[in-house]
């Protein structure tokens, strides 16, 4: 079958490309805008890409278009696959039907730490020999893809509460049916689709309504979000973690080492340690208990587990090291909400100690461009030293919305003269953190490129 898949760019479509490339398809996709990592990710597959969304692609005549949710009405070729009444299936729904029956199922849902903790789980698995397929919104570090399929019962997939297409308004996750879920967490987020929090919790109980009584939830004790949507409904055994000192039963971490490594305890007793882990910061630890109780859940021993997570190497694009230069170290993250950005701020400050972060933003997300979480950004970048906010197709003030730390923050709508105030303000030893869930106009390289040209100069001056 030929299926040609509008949005193929974005994590998860391109995903779905993958997969069902490895299910045997045809597969061709546009998208508009291209950035990596997907964009040479599905070129490096022999998958072929169309810039833009024009109707003249009926002319491939697939058997099939899947439809990703980036898509609305009045693109020229939705318009035209409608007006002639051509097939067409949303990006979930054709993962569904085609891939994941008959599959177990384990899903990574929440507002924060999906990637990172889909990658963990799917790692686990993989090192304790189970071979499991998968789609996740990053591409992971020890697999170089984003999803593949195998012919494992298990697939690892990354449940996402966005909606699935503009024919279909409900959450991506309430197609995916699976055994194992994680709730992560729970907050309001995704202002252009959901009215309130509310709207989202509800999205999570239609979740946990479709997972069967030989299940298992693994649910974040310390979010009280998820209590109230577990509350309004439960038929499936819930394992918690993130849980206190002390408490009866759960999962929790203790006993932080120089590397990153902790000791977990599961249900009051000592479960063992992980010597050293890639990850930093109190919320990864957390995603890795989860992680280690969704795979226990598919029998993977716990020992296995902790093995493991000593191994796991990070993704793309979750506090990816970019590169150093004059001891100048640029870290690429993803993090957008202001949850994620305190949280990746507050990990890096573990590590990096008394050096100096410099915080470089692009406030990208439609939550964000639609100004909903600016009166939190203040505090979310309370750890940075300096903050660089790019401001450019901003609907709002963000020059006011940070006045209250105006004394360490810069705002620029031209993204080569913040590049330009950056390297003016680094010297050795600082941490350069660049925040954003999109491309942001290739700054890490251009900050790579401009600390290399101002090391050039000094030498030459020198």
């Amino acid at each position: 079958m030929h299926i040609h898949i509008l949005g193929i760019c974005g994590t998860f479509m391109g995903g779905i490309a993958l997969l069902a490339r490895s299910a045997g398809h045809e597969v061709t996709g546009c998208d508009a805008n291209v950035y990596p990592p997907m964009s040479t990710q599905l070129k490096a597959q022999g998958i072929t890409l169309i810039e833009g969304y024009g109707a003249e692609q009926t002319k491939l005549i697939p058997d099939l278009f899947v439809i990703g949710n980036a898509i609305s009405r009045g693109s020229p070729l939705l318009e035209a696959v409608l007006a002639q009444g051509l097939p067409y299936v949303s990006g979930p729904q054709w993962l569904a039907d085609n891939i994941l029956r008959r599959r177990w199922v384990l899903g990574v849902a929440g507002t924060h730490g999906k990637t990172t903790t889909t990658s963990i789980l799917t790692w686990i698995l993989d090192e304790a020999g189970l071979n499991p397929s998968f789609l996740v919104g990053g591409v992971p570090q020890g697999f170089g893809v984003s999803a593949r399929l195998t012919d494992s019962p298990f697939f690892v997939i990354e449940a996402d509460e966005y909606d699935t297409a503009f024919c279909d308004k409900r959450s991506k996750f309430v197609h995916y049916h699976p055994r194992t879920v994680i709730l992560n967490n729970l907050e309001f987020d995704h202002a252009d689709i959901f009215a309130d929090l509310a709207a989202i919790e509800t999205q999570f109980h239609h979740l946990v309504r479709t997972i069967p009584a030989n299940g298992l939830i693994v649910s974040n004790a310390a979010d009280l979000n998820l209590a109230k949507v577990l509350g309004r409904g439960c038929w499936t055994p819930i394992e918690s973690f993130n849980v206190s000192a002390g408490s009866g039963s759960g999962w929790l971490s203790e006993n932080v080492n120089a590397d990153c490594g902790f000791d977990v305890r599961a249900d009051r007793k000592f479960a063992g340690t992980v010597e050293q882990f890639a990850l930093s910061g109190d919320h990864n630890r957390a995603n890795a208990l989860a992680a280690l109780a969704a795979a226990r859940h598919a029998g993977v021993p716990v020992a296995v587990g902790l093995k493991a997570l000593e191994t796991f190497s990070g993704i793309k694009r979750r506090m990816e090291i970019r590169g150093v230069v004059r001891g100048i170290t640029v870290i690429d993250d993803f993090a957008h909400h202001p949850t994620a950005i305190r949280l990746t701020l507050a990990g890096l400050r573990q590590t990096a100690g008394k050096a100096r972060i410099l915080a470089v933003l692009e406030p990208r997300s439609n939550t964000m461009k639609l100004g909903t979480m600016k009166a939190q950004l203040p505090e979310s970048l309370h750890d940075a030293d300096l903050v660089f906010c790019y401001t450019n197709n901003l609907g709002w003030d963000a020059t006011q919305a940070l006045s209250t730390i105006a004394d360490k923050t810069q705002c620029h709508d031209d993204l080569d003269q913040m590049v330009a105030a950056v390297c003016v303000q680094a010297h050795a030893g600082d941490q350069i953190l660049v925040m954003s869930n999109g491309g942001f106009g290739g700054v890490h390289q251009r900050l790579l490129a401009a600390l290399s040209t101002s090391a050039t100069q000094q030498n030459f001056c020198s």
